[in-house]
C-alpha cells in the first residue's frame, strides 16, 4: 500500500478553448433566422445550436453589434452567417439588417442571450408555412395584479388601438416570433427597427397576425435587469408604441379608424 507521501500527483489539465461543432447553413434555406448579439459569448452557440434545428433548410444570421468578447468568433466557429459591426446598434436595429440579407421565405427573430429549445421556436415557422404573415408570442406579460408594468400596458393599448384586442399583450417587441416573406416586403426591413411600428403596418396592411405558441419569456428578463430600479428599455419601448400610434393616426384618423358612434362633433361652436 502506497503512503500518503508516494502517492503520483496528477498534472493539471491544460485550458483549451471549447470546441464546437460547426453546423452549415442550407444554401436554398427555406428559413432564416436572424440572432442579434452584443457580448454574448456565453450563449451564443447553444442559441445557434438549436435555431439550426428548427428546419431542414435553415440558414443562421448572426448580426454581431458592439461586442468586445469572443461572439463573433464563436458564431463564424458555429458556422453561421456574421454580419459584423464595431458600434452598438441599439435594440432592434439589427433585425432589420438581418432580415434584409435573409434568404428563407420565413424569417424567426430570436435573441443571443436567451437559449430557446427548437421545439419552441418550430410552431412559429409552422404557422407562417401555413399562412400566417407575422407569428406572435402569446406571452402577454403579468396583468392579473395592481401595478402593471407599463410596458405591458402598452402592449395591450396598441392591440386595442388596431382593433386586435384579441392579440391581448402579444407583440413583436417580443421574441420569439416570425415573418413570411410577403410581411417583410410589405413592412419593410428599416421598420423592424421599431417593432411596434412593424406591427401596426402589418395591421394597417391587412397582413395575417395570430398569435401562435406561448414561450415565457418574462422568467429571463426580469432576472437579468433585476440590479435596475427601472428597466432601461422601458422608456424606448414606451417610445416606439408612441411612434407606432402617431403614425397609424397619420394613415388614417386621429381615432385610428375607431367608430365616433353616435357622437357628432359639428355641433361644437
Amino acid at each position: 500500500m502506497k503512503q500518503r507521501g508516494q502517492r503520483k500527483l496528477l498534472v493539471p489539465r491544460r485550458r483549451t478553448r471549447p470546441v464546437f461543432k460547426p453546423i452549415s447553413n442550407h444554401q436554398s434555406p427555406k428559413v432564416s433566422v436572424v440572432i442579434p448579439a452584443m457580448n454574448e459569448g456565453k450563449t451564443i452557440a447553444s442559441v445557434i445550436r438549436q435555431a439550426r434545428l428548427v428546419h431542414p433548410a435553415t440558414e443562421v444570421i448572426v448580426v454581431v453589434n458592439g461586442s468586445y468578447d469572443e461572439t463573433e468568433r464563436i458564431a463564424r466557429q458555429m458556422g453561421a452567417r456574421v454580419i459584423s459591426f464595431k458600434e452598438s446598434l441599439g435594440h432592434d436595429v439589427p433585425r432589420g439588417i438581418g432580415a434584409s440579407h435573409a434568404k428563407g421565405s420565413t424569417i424567426l427573430f430570436i435573441d443571443a442571450d436567451m437559449v430557446i429549445a427548437a421545439k419552441d421556436l418550430r410552431p412559429f415557422v409552422q404557422a407562417v408555412d401555413r399562412g400566417v404573415d407575422v407569428a406572435l408570442n402569446s406571452y402577454s406579460g403579468k396583468t392579473e395584479k395592481v401595478d402593471v408594468h407599463p410596458v405591458v400596458l402598452a402592449k395591450h393599448a396598441l392591440n386595442v388601438a388596431l382593433s386586435r384586442p384579441d392579440l391581448r399583450g402579444a407583440s413583436m417587441t417580443t421574441i420569439p416570433h416570425a415573418i413570411s416573406r410577403k410581411a417583410l416586403n410589405e413592412i419593410h426591413a428599416a421598420n423592424l427597427a421599431v417593432p411596434p411600428l412593424a406591427q401596426t403596418i402589418a395591421c394597417v396592411k391587412g397582413l395575417t397576425l395570430h398569435k401562435v405558441y406561448n414561450v415565457n419569456v418574462g422568467r429571463t428578463n426580469p432576472r437579468k435587469r433585476r440590479k435596475f430600479k427601472v428597466d432601461p428599455l422601458q422608456n424606448l419601448i414606451l417610445g416606439d408604441h408612441l411612434e407606432a400610434l402617431n403614425w397609424l393616426h397619420e394613415q388614417t384618423n386621429e381615432r385610428g379608424q375607431l367608430t365616433d358612434l353616435t357622437r357628432d362633433r359639428t355641433f361644437v361652436g
